[in-house]
């Protein structure tokens, strides 16, 4: 593959597989920064638009795939913060801008500059690319106005005595959720298997709940009788228990959802539908790519999480991915090479 021609793994329509071919090399605009793919991970999102056009503004053929990791090849008009050369992970944003440049399957993609962060040298482009999408979606439904907005995070959190719920912790979202709210300065709390009870533990979950226990409702309301609760967070898992809990607790009635809210969920809780690109719009982006993201993983105080599971390598790859992450995957996230 020569740095001057760039290939995708084109969806050519809804239903169909992928398909790897010649694709334009992306020219960085005002804010861009072009990315030479070096590791690309796998989301839901991807196979699901693979089978259903769900969203209604794509356009097929398409570039899907939103979590990248590589080196910057070229940088555009008022970006400051990245030089060529550069060691980064991004979000990228095709499958929400309706351009093919900015998705992730192929081997150069158009980042916005304020939805990418540098890497450390000691950091390997597959652990990176498990980060973006799941901390883009926690990041919306933690800190934008319109969702939790809580504190942002920081290196020297202050303690606001307050607790989040985490619904699923163990998932892309919950992982990256987890620590989100710690480094912003609240106690957080989750479920998840008891399997990945230390794992959470170790990313600052104070208490993990058995999101099997058919009583977890009554113990999570109980440990959480005397706190203050900020509000919650359902990253995946039974959606009306979340609501049941807030119902229940002392503080802001209020759950951020990864999926539409269901009905016949607990009338006094407040809920938004989170869209995990929306943060490229506002503050949120540059609080958390921009201000602490990079100082939180050159000092080790953010962890890729979960796991990565690498599967492949090249674009021919990914059709095996999408397969192998909708085949169903747990505490770990799907991911492939790009070596040519």
């Amino acid at each position: 593959m020569s740095d001057n021609t760039n290939s995708a793994a084109w969806q050519p329509r809804v239903g169909t597989p992928l398909e790897v071919g010649p694709a334009e090399m992306p020219v960085p605009g005002e804010n861009e920064i072009l990315v030479r793919n070096r590791a690309i991970a796998i989301n839901p999102v991807d196979w699901i638009l693979q089978d259903n056009a769900i969203f209604p503004w794509l356009d097929y053929p398409a570039i899907l795939g939103s979590d990248v990791a590589g080196e910057v090849a070229a940088i555009g008009s008022g970006v400051t913060g990245f030089k060529v050369g550069d060691r980064v992970l991004g979000q990228s944003v095709g499958a929400t801008t309706n351009r093919p440049t900015h998705g992730a399957f192929q081997t150069f993609t158009l980042i916005m500059a304020n939805m990418a962060a540098p890497i450390p040298a000691s950091m390997a482009y597959e652990d990176a690319s498990v980060i973006p999408l799941g901390l883009g979606t926690a990041a919306c439904g933690l800190f934008q106005k319109d969702h939790l907005g809580l504190h942002h995070p920081s290196l020297s959190p202050h303690q606001t005595g307050e607790t989040v719920l985490v619904w699923g912790g163990s998932s892309s979202v919950g992982c990256n959720a987890i620590q989100l709210a710690v480094a912003a300065g609240y106690d957080c709390v989750t479920t998840a298997s008891p399997r990945n009870r230390q794992f959470l533990t170790d990313l600052g979950a104070s208490h993990v709940f058995d999101h099997a226990d058919p009583g977890v409702v009554e113990t999570i309301v109980e440990a959480l009788r005397g706190k203050t609760l900020a509000g919650a967070l359902h990253a995946t898992g039974d959606m009306l228990a979340s609501f049941a809990v807030v119902s229940r607790c002392r503080g802001r009635k209020f759950v951020s959802t990864t999926l539409p809210p269901p009905e016949g969920r607990a009338a006094d809780v407040e809920t938004n539908h989170i869209f995990g690109t929306s943060l490229k719009d506002n503050e949120v982006s540059r609080a958390v790519y921009g201000d602490f993201l990079p100082a939180a993983l050159a000092a080790g105080r953010f962890q890729p999480a979960p796991e990565r599971r690498v599967v492949g390598s090249g674009l021919a790859a990914l059709q095996g991915a999408l397969q192998v992450q909708k085949a169903g995957v747990s505490g770990s996230k799907i991911v492939i090479t790009i070596n040519e």
